[in-house]
């Protein structure tokens, strides 16, 4: 059983394109989204809601509490088991969202979270962390994994002790041990979702206005009223980390949106890097190609050998 794999930037546009395909084909929808898998954020994740699904079914999302973490290779066993009972009732899944690291948990495990663990080196970099900074562990991932580095939010410890730990353990950078063929397989159809870079940061604008018209605010001051703070997972999320200073009294709302809109960009544009690395992917404009077209060729995939 084939299955697909709709992706690209945030705004772009996947998750109506994924709609349209579950109901040309009878699919269901596996969402790839690594902020849409936690309850009460709504706004700021631009979870999809029951209306906008047009009955097709949806998982992976609301899944866990704000204050729960969740990781890359939680999020790839549970995904798996959900993709398989799909198949099992021969249906596909469409596997739809921008979080690549996700994607390509789903599509290459072997590649993550098989490199050895050693607690004491964690708890040491643990330690360092809280007596002289996090910001110091993120600048020594810096200078000693670079790529990996731009990839983590320098807030994010967890991941930023992560890497670090595979590199003392392994002797091998996080991004070393990450380099694997990015050929798409056989048994998945990727649509990648794009459109011109103006009109996409045009979106974007347009959405982060949206959100805070929708009640943005109000939504995260009934998260931090239910004790959540912005050292959690969940808080370190573009729509929310950036309510930090706000709520400490060092800017105002109108700093606030415009600084989501600008990191929103700019995780936009390493969205588009990333997902420009599979090979066999079907390029998408969900603007102005035809679904037509796209729908022919999907059918064509569906039935090769």
């Amino acid at each position: 059983m084939k299955n697909l794999y709709v992706v690209g930037p945030t705004a772009c546009g996947k998750s109506s394109l994924a709609i349209d395909i579950a109901k040309s084909f009878d699919c269901e929808i596996v969402s790839c989204d690594s902020m849409q898998i936690y309850k009460k954020m709504n706004i700021g994740t631009a979870k999809i809601t029951e209306d906008e699904t047009k009955g097709i079914r949806h998982y992976m999302i609301d899944i866990i509490e704000p204050f729960e973490s969740f990781s890359v290779a939680e999020y790839s066993k549970k995904a798996r088991e959900i993709i398989k009972a799909i198949n099992c009732r021969n249906k596909s899944a469409i596997i739809c969202g921008g979080t690549g690291l996700y994607v390509d948990a789903l599509l290459y495990p072997l590649s993550f979270g098989k490199s050895e663990k050693n607690e004491n080196i964690r708890n040491k970099l643990e330690q360092e962390g809280r007596e002289y900074g996090y910001e110091k562990l993120y600048q020594k991932l810096y200078e000693i994994d670079k790529n990996s580095a731009e990839k983590i939010n320098k807030n994010d410890f967890k991941r930023v002790i992560r890497a670090l730990e595979i590199y003392y353990v392994s002797g091998k950078t996080k991004s070393h041990n990450e380099i694997i063929s990015k050929e798409i397989g056989t048994d998945n159809i990727m649509i990648r979702c794009n459109m011109e870079r103006s009109i996409l940061y045009e979106r974007i604008n347009d959405r982060v206005d949206a959100m805070f018209f929708s009640g943005l605010v109000e939504e995260i001051k009934n998260l931090l009223k239910d004790g959540l703070n912005f050292d959690k997972q969940s808080m370190q999320a573009i729509g929310y980390k950036e309510f930090k200073d706000y709520f400490n009294g060092e800017c105002n709302l109108e700093d606030v949106k415009e600084k989501i809109k600008l990191d929103t960009r700019h995780y936009a544009k390493r969205q588009i890097t990333w997902f420009k690395k599979y090979k066999n992917a079907i390029d998408f404009d969900c603007l102005t190609d035809d679904f037509k077209a796209l729908k022919n060729t999907i059918e064509k995939r569906l039935i090769e050998k």
